[in-house]
């Protein structure tokens, strides 16, 4: 389960919170009332409260729900940044003065918000980067501005009076801040786009609205510096939608708590299945398409999705550490779900899902026993595999073996009586004179030929090396000019095969024409060899008495496993009185 390692806050810090900020509130509207030189001052309240209260209430909440995240304090502080700079309405000189040190602070967390969600905390240098250098040029050259006489305003911070150098400080400032507002653009846009995978809808939405507003932001600067016409109009746009930014955020808490309520269609799912394909229904409720289940197997010491096939867990994604080249992948985390000391579930979700624990709590608990379930058929499938992997490895290893066998006979005994058959030859001839001595050495010659021809045959059977020096073709047809059945020999104009492919078919026709020879009692067989789409499909038919006993033999069933490791199937057809039909399809890839 997923837990909190802060405690929310109580409500005394709820409600203080709150009290300072309608606090803040209430004496902006103060000072906007109170303040006869101040321009529209009903707009500038609108505008103040517009993107303070809302980053306020937001943070609030984001604080309330998400502890562990520092996004929420980010929020609420730039709400009182926005407050605090309502303080150069009134003509008390430090007042005012802090009033005019926090003027452009408020872009400076607005970058630091919108670069930080959602964990709270920059994970890369470059965002680091930025954010303080918006928090230098937001403040270090306020303080520059103010000690040059801010425009022939004097405050507490002035040491001299020069207009001229206070503007020239203001534009640089406005125009710096500018600039790091479109890096920090940059930054959503690859963040956003990181790996080419989908992010969540909300979270897209949410992504953008940030973006949007730095925009805005870096825009108005402009318009600032130069005294550009529709400064005003776009001061109004620009505000709006910094506003709307955390209104986009309570959008995503209402998802994640509709997302909540598909919980109890997870439970109706997962009763009418109790052992579903999990990754598709989970990653609908927790709405993240990038949705991987992973289990935990101990017999293998490694994690398998639910078809038993490998999979590796991101490196754990620390939000303060780097992300550089080699480091984690900030586009994926995990959950570890762990439930009664079964082994461990892990979901690998989108980072954003890490600010949602009572979603992933629901979820989990609903499909608890799914899980569990899902866990069983994955180290069923696991085994599976393992154990087709390991007939694999066992028939390759008997065919070396075989291949070595058959290379032993050939250059040893084979070659032995070879030498002695025409040994005995050479003595025959020496012997004319003895005709009793000449016969017994002719009888033995045919022995050793017998023998030869007797060990031939098993090392031909112990391992085709036709097959492997020519082909399965040439195999095929060498076999079908020493058969003594009368055959049809259809094959397929094909190249040369993988080797374990080309001994397999050629064992089953072996196997095959030896049952016919046996039992079958035919007049004719077949065999057809063909090449489709990357499968080589082999066919021996007979015309016999069919009826063959597919199960107590060991010859079909040995050809079987042996097709089966190459992930092939073999099938027989074998009614009574029809004749008999094997055929063999071997993938060849």
């Amino acid at each position: 389960m997923v837990t909190s390692t802060r405690s929310p806050p109580g409500p005394l810090s709820l409600g203080l919170v709150g009290a300072i900020g309608i606090v803040g509130t209430g004496l902006a509207v103060l000072l906007a009332a109170t303040n006869n030189d101040l321009s529209q001052p009903v707009l500038r309240v609108v505008l103040i409260e517009w993107v303070a209260v809302p980053f306020v209430v937001a943070g609030l909440i984001a604080w309330r729900r998400r502890p562990d995240s520092a996004f929420g304090r980010l929020m609420i502080l730039s709400g009182f940044a926005a407050l605090l700079s309502t303080l150069q309405w009134t003509g008390l000189p430090v007042v005012n003065t802090l009033g005019r040190l926090s003027d452009l602070l408020v872009v400076a967390l607005w970058l630091h918000v919108f670069l930080a969600y959602p964990s709270g905390h920059l994970g890369r240098r470059p965002e680091r980067l930025l954010v303080v250098a918006g928090y230098l040029a937001a403040v270090g050259l306020q303080v520059i501005v103010l000690a040059l006489g801010d425009f022939g305003n004097r405050h507490p911070l002035t040491v001299a009076d020069n207009a001229a150098l206070a503007e020239a400080a203001q534009n640089v400032q406005l125009l710096t801040l500018s600039g790091l507002c479109l890096a920090g653009l940059v930054v959503l846009a690859i963040r956003r786009r990181a790996g080419g995978r989908v992010r969540r809808r909300v979270i897209a939405l949410l992504v953008d609205s940030f973006g949007l507003a730095l925009v805005m932001v870096a825009a108005l600067l402009v318009f600032g510096t130069f005294a550009l016409p529709g400064f005003e109009q776009l001061q109004l746009a620009t505000f709006g939608v910094v506003g709307l930014a955390p209104v986009a955020f309570l959008i995503g808490l209402l998802d994640a708590r509709l997302a909540r309520g598909g919980v109890a269609d997870l439970l109706i799912e997962m009763g009418a299945d109790p052992a579903p394909d999990l990754r598709g229904p989970l990653a609908r409720v927790l709405r993240d398409p990038t949705l991987t289940v992973a289990y935990w197997l101990p017999q293998y010491g490694s994690w398998a999705d639910q078809d038993g096939e490998p999979v590796t867990l991101p490196e754990p994604n620390d939000p303060g550490a780097s992300d550089g080249p080699g480091g984690p992948d900030p586009e994926r985390v995990f959950t570890l779900i762990e439930r009664d000391g079964e082994p461990p579930v892990a979901l690998i979700h989108h980072p954003t899902l890490r600010d949602e624990p009572e979603l992933i709590d629901a979820v989990t608990a609903a499909a608890g026993i799914a899980l569990q379930n899902g866990r069983l058929q994955a180290e069923l499938r696991a085994r599976l595999q393992d154990l087709h992997s390991s007939r694999g490895r066992v028939i390759e290893a008997a065919q070396r073996e075989r291949r070595q066998l058959e290379r032993n006979l050939h250059d040893g005994a084979q070659q032995r009586l070879v030498a002695l058959a025409l040994e005995l030859g050479l003595l025959g001839d020496r012997l004319a004179g003895d005709p009793e001595t000449r016969a017994r050495l002719d009888r033995a010659r045919q022995e050793v030929s017998a023998s030869l021809d007797e060990l031939r045959d098993l090392a031909r059977g112990i391992h085709p090396a036709v097959v492997s020096g020519h082909g399965l073709p040439v195999a095929l047809e060498s076999l079908a000019a020493r058969s003594t059945l009368p055959l049809t020999l259809n094959i397929q104009a094909i190249g040369r095969l993988p080797e374990p492919v080309e001994v397999a078919a050629y064992y089953v026709v072996c196997e095959s024409l030896t049952n016919v020879g046996k039992h079958a009692r035919a007049g004719s067989t077949s065999i057809c060899l063909e090449l489709d789409a990357g499968v080589l499909v082999v066919e021996v038919a007979d015309d016999g008495i069919g009826g063959a006993d597919t199960e107590r033999g060991s010859g079909l069933r040995g050809l079987a496993d042996r097709v089966e490791a190459l992930d092939g199937r073999l099938r027989v057809w074998t009614p009574l009185g029809g004749g008999t039909r094997v055929r063999a399809e071997i993938p060849c890839g």
